[in-house]
Order: structure tokens, then C-alpha cells, then sequence
């Protein structure tokens, strides 16, 4: 059965649909059981067809217009004002819509799915952040993508997903200085770690960071650890500690009505 995970910034707004899915309730086995929606996986294209369905039919969307993009770790925001005909659209990170019927969904193992809804407005958005994501700004870049459809500031609320945690998430003393060299004050987001010269990365607290301050403030934030609860989400850092070449992609996807 498909139980997404709601957030309570989102799930209170009367014409969004929204949703953060986990690994459960699909029909994929092995390494992608089950719900695998990563569509450039190595799982059967018919399972991840039929996995998408069931997340489509959970929003109360056509299979059609559950919508992803080729995700490359950037920071291009595409506006989304027809479906496309292929499983996975144009290269991108993050999508903004003001059209209803139209899921905007985010794939990932590890990496930080963001979505937004400015109710007022009508108008809604998804981002794709990995680490690469967030030090390249792509919150900000949403964010104004948003507004150019007539979203306020004051009127968005974000809801952070499952994805990586600092106790999961140890970098080398080269990756916490590029964040570092932005900001100084950046040092709160890394922790020593039992490895010499390593560090522990806050990736979900840096990203609520440049969310407040881009003047959001109703923003929700899960604590689920996408590399610990192998049980609920898929995790590529974990699958790479195991020895595995391949892993699925759980799904996070927010609608207008």
C-alpha cells in the first residue's frame, strides 16, 4: 500500500496535492523493490511505468502528467506549462507550474526534494537538491522562477523531504571549504567525524537555511534519514557502502487541483 509522507506546511492548503513516497507499494523487485520511479535506472521500463501509475492515481493525476525531469546535479529551473510525451523531460533540477492537473516530481536516493506552494497565487514548485544543488543556489533560483509567475515570498511555504542526514553524511575537509568559502558561517553545518581530516554535512539544515534566508518562513522539515531506514527509501550512499552498482529512486511530487 502507498502511504507518502505529508507535510504539515503543505497538507493544510485546500487546492494543493502533494506527497514525499517512499520505497513501498510498487511492483519492482531486488535492488528497486518496489516502488522505483527513477525512470534512468536499470529497472524495467513496464515496472517503472506501472510504479508511476500508482503514484499518479495516489495524487488523483493521469499517469501522463506526473511530470520529471532529467535530473544533472544543476541548477536550470524549467516552467512547466504542458506535459511532455517522454518519461523524462528536458534537463533540469527544479520545475515550477501555474497550471492545474500538472504533478511536478522530483527523484531521489539521498538528495534533498523541496517542494512549494504559494496557494494565493497558484502557483507551485519542485527542486532537486544534492549537495552540488544547494551550493549552486538552486532554492533561490526556484524561488524566483515562482515569482516570475506571480508568487510572493511571503505567501510560499516548503516542505524539505526524506533524504540524507549528517550522521549518514561524512565529506572530506575539500568539500566542507568550497562551503566554506561562500560563507564563513557555514562551519555550523559540518561535524567532526571518527575519520581523520572528515566531516559530518547537515545537507537538509543548509538547504532550510538559504530557504529562511530567501524571506521563507512556514517551512517544514523531515527528519527521515533516507540512509538509515533502508526499510522506507532508497539510498545510493548506503547501496554503494553494500557492494551494489544500482539502486531505486523514490518519488516527491506536489500538484494544483
Amino acid at each position: 500500500m502507498i502511504e507518502p509522507i505529508q507535510a504539515k506546511t503543505l497538507s493544510a492548503l485546500e487546492t494543493i496535492r502533494h506527497g514525499f513516497f517512499t520505497r513501498q507499494g510498487g511492483v519492482s523487485t531486488g535492488v528497486y523493490d518496489s516502488l522505483n520511479c527513477g525512470s534512468l535506472t536499470k529497472d524495467s521500463q513496464e515496472n517503472i511505468i506501472r510504479n508511476r501509475a500508482l503514484v499518479a492515481q495516489q495524487l488523483g493525476v493521469s499517469p501522463e502528467n506526473l511530470l520529471t525531469c532529467k535530473q544533472v546535479h544543476g541548477t536550470d529551473v524549467m516552467r512547466v506549462d504542458l506535459p511532455w510525451a517522454s518519461l523524462e523531460g528536458p534537463s533540469a533540477d527544479a520545475m515550477v507550474t501555474k497550471r492545474p492537473g500538472l504533478a511536478l516530481g522530483i527523484v531521489t536516493a539521498d538528495c534533498v526534494p523541496v517542494l512549494f506552494a504559494d496557494e494565493s497565487a497558484g502557483v507551485i514548485g519542485a527542486a532537486h537538491a544534492g549537495w552540488r544543488g544547494a551550493y549552486g543556489d538552486v532554492i533561490a533560483k526556484t524561488i524566483e522562477a515562482m515569482e516570475t509567475l506571480g508568487a510572493k515570498r511571503s505567501g510560499i511555504k516548503a516542505a524539505i523531504g526524506p533524504c540524507i542526514w549528517q550522521d549518514s553524511y561524512e565529506v572530506d575537509l575539500d568539500f566542507m571549504d568550497r562551503f566554506l568559502d561562500l560563507d564563513e558561517l557555514n562551519n555550523r553545518f559540518f561535524f567532526e567525524s571518527d575519520t581523520p581530516d572528515h566531516f559530518l554535512f547537515e545537507l537538509p539544515g543548509y538547504v532550510r537555511d538559504r530557504l529562511r534566508k530567501l524571506d521563507i518562513e512556514d517551512i517544514a522539515l523531515s527528519p527521515a534519514d533516507t540512509c538509515m531506514d533502508e526499510a522506507r527509501f532508497f539510498s545510493y550512499r548506503r547501496s554503494s557502502r553494500k557492494g551494489e552498482l544500482e539502486t531505486g529512486r523514490q518519488i516527491s511530487a506536489i500538484m494544483l487541483k
